[in-house]
């Protein structure tokens, strides 16, 4: 391997994806997957998990499969037990699980904020705070990346709860970066933009969703491999010294003119 490459590789790490089943963390997981590391798939339900683990053991990669309720502690600790039994410690977390319910405040419930507020943010803390205790047990260095959004920073109507929260995780990130700092755990978050997935390539071919992407500067919105390069900047030893980042993925949405 060319020796400005090493430093990227994921070889001999395990690593840890929550809502792993669709989207994001699905590709993450497979991406981390072709990067070397041994990746554990966490969701509420397991059976959503199978095809992306079978479909990483078939392509030469090690993958398992853990039930995880990111808002339950309890829940939390039994998947990480389950899966240091099949890799061994995790040393990579990347915090993806999230939901939106997209409504305006007044048509809020307050079931529609807990559960929004609770899986995005909340959850985030709670697998962090698991991982972290693990990892200074060990005495082992770890990398955290939480998946944050740029609505953590833009406005967008109809997403409070969502933003409220995702702007949280940034914060998060920075707090959780320096008190894990000591233990030399890293913990860093990417903020995508607007990226063409299975739930919403059909709507961006509206007017609407023609019409936000020409508010992008790029004009047009993310492929999912554009992501490949932040993260594995931040799960490797490539970004040794970067903890508290939050990095941008949006084709400079965020710079848009209001």
């Amino acid at each position: 391997m060319n020796e400005l490459l090493e430093p990227f590789s994921l070889e001999g790490k395990v690593a840890m994806v929550t809502g792993a089943s669709s989207g994001f963390g699905e590709h993450f997981a497979q991406v981390l997957a072709k990067a070397g590391a041994k990746v554990v798939l966490g969701a509420r339900r397991t059976e959503k998990l199978k095809a992306v683990t079978d479909a990483i053991n078939a392509d030469g990669g090690q993958a398992v499969a853990v039930t995880m309720d990111v808002t339950d502690s309890a829940s939390i600790a039994a998947a990480f037990d389950e899966a240091e039994k099949a890799f061994g410690l995790i040393t990579i977390i990347v915090n993806n699980a999230g939901i939106t319910i997209p409504k305006l405040l007044l048509d809020l419930t307050d079931d529609d904020w807990n559960n929004v507020v609770d899986t995005n943010l909340t959850g985030v803390a709670f697998v962090s705070r698991e991982a972290g205790k693990r990892l200074v047990a060990a005495k082992t260095a770890g990398s955290i990346i939480n998946i944050a959004s740029i609505t953590a920073e833009r406005l967008q109507k109809a997403l409070t709860s969502y933003a409220a929260a995702k702007a949280g995780v940034v914060q998060l990130t920075k707090v959780t970066a320096l008190e894990f700092a000591r233990h030399n755990i890293r913990v860093n978050a990417i903020s995508p933009g607007y990226f063409s997935t299975p739930l919403n390539s059909e709507w961006f071919k509206t007017p609407d969703g023609q019409a936000l992407i020409q508010r992008v500067p790029t004009r047009r919105i993310g492929d999912m491999k554009e992501l490949n390069g932040p993260l594995l900047l931040l799960a490797s030893d490539a970004s040794s010294l970067m903890t508290g980042s939050n990095i941008t993925v949006d084709g400079g949405h965020v710079l848009s003119e209001l």
